[in-house]
């Protein structure tokens, strides 16, 4: 599935209810980069790329909030094999120890 296909599930109502409630459940940055700053987050992240895998796009768990820099530049980089979220986080850009986000 190419980034093109993608475009229907980002314009879905299912996909606009769930990044409401997702910004409503953690309306600041997760990025490691901006713990305790309580930055508002814009974007939300699917932290495990889901490459038009539903079930991964749909899920909850999989997601996480940014802000757009954070998101445009540490994330992106990190899943095109940079730097990126590197301390402190999984290959995945996930903070190791992420029990402290509930």
């Amino acid at each position: 599935m190419s980034r093109a296909d993608y475009k229907n599930l980002y314009n879905s109502t299912r996909w606009h209810n769930l990044r409401r409630a997702q910004l409503a459940r953690r309306p600041f940055c997760q990025c490691p980069h901006c713990d305790g700053k309580f930055v508002k987050g814009q974007v939300v992240d699917h932290i495990e790329p889901h490459k038009g895998d539903t079930r991964l796009f749909f899920n909850p768990k999989n997601l996480q909030t940014l802000t757009k820099l954070c998101h445009d530049s540490m994330k992106q980089s990190a899943e095109r094999g940079g730097r990126g979220f590197d301390r402190g986080c999984d290959i995945r850009g996930n903070v190791i120890g992420a029990e402290h986000w509930e």
